[in-house]
């Protein structure tokens, strides 16, 4: 394995620990009266002040006929839907159907970037498929058939993260900086957008008066989604489309891991067989 390969996968199993855990932190915000939309836009707004006055020019590059406003569609759908569905829904049952991802990437990819779909591919996401079902699927449950707003969600966030990676692949002539200026700004607007409807349709409560621990808690957030869609953009800009999706498997390690920290799960044999075939799938992707 070359070291940038390696470099890269690293990255993006960084991107994939803060997506697995980032459930605990909105659950929290939640608890404080903060709607995951609100916590989403606003967090992502102040990264997104953060990049302008850092480098003020970079809003030129979604003006140009770059595309970026294709990546922000994609990724502020993604992160709106994911960020709603594991507060209001199963985190397990959410991850895994936001992790049929791959089934998609191996299609968009198809279609956006013309990468041949190989015996190799198909093989590689059979072996990480059974690995999530393993982790998530319990004797005594349902199959992930979509039967709440939870599971809509993590569907369709799944199929726009897939999206997200495929331009960011595409994209990959456009600064680093202004990739990320596109998918923070369309997380914020799809974020605030929605809890502004939402609040409209009394779905989603009022902003809550704010308080020191809450401006700092949304700050940190948006400082730990940086460093997520940082490590995403660097890992993803430079491997496959598919091999990305499956090395971001790892997320449902991280998730299942967390919740059973918390309390939210309890650990069995099949998570643990689980994990190593998804692990086995990405370290195959890695090295092909």
């Amino acid at each position: 394995m070359k070291s940038s390969q390696l470099w890269a996968i690293t990255a993006l199993i960084t991107n994939a620990f803060v997506w697995g855990v980032s459930w605990w932190p909105l659950r929290q915000m939640e608890g404080a009266g903060l709607h995951p939309l609100w916590a989403t836009g606003l967090s992502f707004a102040a990264v997104l002040l953060a990049v302008t006055l850092y480098k003020p020019r970079v809003w030129q590059e979604l003006r140009a006929p770059s595309g970026l406003w294709l990546l922000a569609l994609a990724s502020g759908f993604t992160n709106v839907a994911f960020n709603w569905a594991v507060t209001v829904g199963d985190v397990i049952r959410v991850v895994l159907l936001f992790y049929l991802m791959p089934a998609w990437a191996l299609l968009v990819a198809r279609w956006l970037l013309k990468e041949p779909i190989t015996l190799q591919g198909l093989l590689r996401l059979a072996l990480a498929v059974t690995g999530v079902l393993l982790v998530l699927k319990k004797p005594s449950s349902p199959w992930p058939v979509p039967s709440s707003l939870s599971d809509w969600l993590a569907l369709g966030g799944g199929f726009t993260f897939a999206l997200t990676n495929t331009f960011i692949l595409k994209f990959k002539q456009s600064s680093e900086t202004g990739r990320l200026l596109a998918m923070f700004a369309g997380g914020t607007i799809a974020a605030l957008g929605a809890a502004v409807v939402g609040v409209s349709v009394q779905v989603v409560p009022l902003l809550p008066w704010f308080s020191i621990a809450l401006v700092l808690a949304v700050v940190g957030l948006g400082a730990f989604f940086l460093l997520g869609n940082l490590a995403m953009q660097y890992g993803a800009s430079r491997l496959r489309s598919s091999t990305t999706s499956l090395v971001m498997l790892t997320e449902i390690i991280f998730a299942s891991l967390s919740s059973v920290w918390f309390g939210a799960a309890v650990l069995e044999a099949r998570v643990l067989w689980g994990a190593l075939l998804i692990f086995s799938a990405a370290f195959w992707a890695a090295l092909a």
